[in-house]
């Protein structure tokens, strides 16, 4: 497994605007930012599919994670860089390495802001403010191109989209709400295999109907059932949706 993204800055906020994940062939084989991009160059051949998480907390090869990575020395945004692996990325690893060996697996966020831990705190409160001036000329406080998804222009390659983002959303943050749903409902239309897994709070229709998306990553006694979760989900191809 081999893990790379891209960097964009502005008003001394860093987000996360590509990743994508290459599954190696064989632990021998490894892949340079160039072959990066240039399997990227033909998406359709090369990519397998897509993974929606909730915000990105990483660092590039060689920093730690940081809230403003120029004052730790970075200098390279708007380019591909390696990123430093995680716990997260062995997770979905293991899910994608039996079918998906020579494939990339793209990694997108419902927030792209770049910072540890940003739930619950008043970023939130911010975002969903965001979120209601989106389609407005006001400004906001993060990025709307860097950090928000522009759902109805969205793009996706591959065949499969795996729905890992969450759950768990404040009933007052009914603007964060509103754009997890009209994203879960967007993507659900499209020509892509949706999976996801689901307990025994809604069947799989209504998860899409509410955007009730479990986590891969769980802490304690569902750590083990999630990371299970997701091998089982990705142990068929297509993919399949899991309940736990």
């Amino acid at each position: 497994m081999q893990v790379f993204g891209k960097f964009s800055t502005n008003f001394d906020m860093d987000y996360l605007v590509e990743q994508y994940m290459y599954i190696n062939e064989s632990e021998d084989e490894k892949i340079t930012v160039d072959d990066l991009e240039n399997m990227l160059k033909k998406k359709r051949k090369h990519v397998a599919g897509t993974v929606f998480l909730y915000n990105p907390e990483v660092s590039p090869v060689g920093h730690k994670m940081s809230r403003f990575l120029q004052e730790d020395g970075f200098d390279r945004y708007d380019k591909f860089v390696p990123l430093n692996e995680s716990p997260k990325d062995y997770v979905l690893n293991a899910g994608f390495k039996e079918h998906y060996k020579g494939k990339l697996v793209e990694i997108r966020y419902i927030f792209n802001y770049n910072r540890e831990n940003i739930e619950p705190t008043p970023i939130l409160e911010e975002f969903d403010a965001d979120l209601d001036k989106i389609s407005s000329t006001q400004l906001t406080r993060y990025d709307k191109q860097l950090n928000y998804i522009d759902i109805p222009n969205i793009r996706l390659s591959g065949k499969f989209v795996f729905f890992g983002m969450g759950n768990k959303y404040d009933r007052h943050h009914k603007a964060i709400i509103a754009y997890v749903r009209a994203l879960s409902e967007h993507v659900n239309k499209l020509d892509k295999n949706v999976v996801f897994m689901y307990d025994n709070n809604y069947d799989p229709d209504e998860c899409i109907e509410r955007a009730y998306y479990l986590s891969p990553f769980a802490g304690g006694k569902a750590r083990e059932i999630r990371a299970n979760a997701v091998k089982e989900i990705f142990k068929t191809v297509p993919p399949q949706r899991v309940k736990i």
